[in-house]
């Protein structure tokens, strides 16, 4: 039986490295919203353009790619989210964990200097999305070379050596987030992610720009669900999981 650890001292600055926009909203925007009120630096990299968000063959790739990061602007600042946003611009479907984009994620955790990392588990069995897969790997081998000296001495900067390392979706999680508050938070954010309303959230907007009210409220309510399971792994009312690797 596994026996969850719940509950990290707030951190200084916090990073998540996620595939694509939207992604950490959905696997921990409460966490980053209880963090970010209680003063953490929320930074997050976003490794790419989210250009395959849709199902419209018609649609103007460029401009999608411009409306994501709006959104993505926009979800980080309804969780209260004032450090950096960035973006590696990988075309999506296309991220790779080599060396050169591990030399860049290695350089942005070097310039922010998170005391925690989160990510996507790379290690989670059976996982379909290539993107998660890579994002996973590069938060996970980033944030061991960001800690040390002479892993890309090229970069200029002190080597920066993270306390934690939360890895998302993990099959195996051992630690939960008491997020009960924060709820709301989470699924405003996400709803700032319209253009991924039909291909994700099943939501659907009118030619007036509304949406629907019922599918919303559905959306939510299985946020919601998702939270009751993951917190009550651990006892908790509301929760987000995580695999908790020790980076000190």
């Amino acid at each position: 039986m596994t026996n969850y650890t719940t509950n990290l001292e707030t951190p200084e600055a916090a990073m998540v490295i996620c595939a694509h926009p939207d992604d950490a909203e959905f696997q921990c925007g409460a966490t980053l919203a209880k963090w970010a009120a209680a003063g953490c630096v929320v930074h997050y990299l976003v490794c790419t353009d989210g250009s395959k968000g849709t199902w419209d063959v018609d649609a103007e790739i460029e401009a999608l790619i411009a409306v994501r990061r709006i959104e993505q602007a926009e979800a980080a600042r309804r969780l209260g989210a004032t450090g950096e946003v960035a973006f590696l611009g990988v075309t999506d479907g296309e991220l790779q964990s080599d060396l050169a984009t591990r030399s860049t994620v290695a350089e942005w955790i070097r310039r922010l200097e998170p005391s925690v990392v989160l990510g996507h588990d790379p290690w989670q069995r059976y996982r379909l999305h290539p993107d998660h897969r890579h994002a996973g790997w590069l938060a996970v081998d980033g944030a061991v070379a960001a800690r040390d000296p002479f892993f890309f001495p090229e970069h200029g900067l002190d080597h920066h050596r993270p306390d934690w390392l939360l890895l998302f979706e993990a099959d195996e999680p051992d630690h939960v987030e008491d997020v009960a508050g924060f709820e709301d938070a989470k699924v405003e954010a996400l709803l700032a992610h319209e253009s991924q309303f039909e291909t994700t959230m099943v939501i659907d907007i009118d030619h007036t720009g509304a949406h629907d009210a019922d599918q919303r409220a559905t959306f939510a309510a299985g946020e919601m669900e998702r939270l009751r399971a993951m917190g009550a792994l651990a006892g908790l009312e509301l929760g987000e999981a995580y695999r908790k690797l020790d980076l000190r």
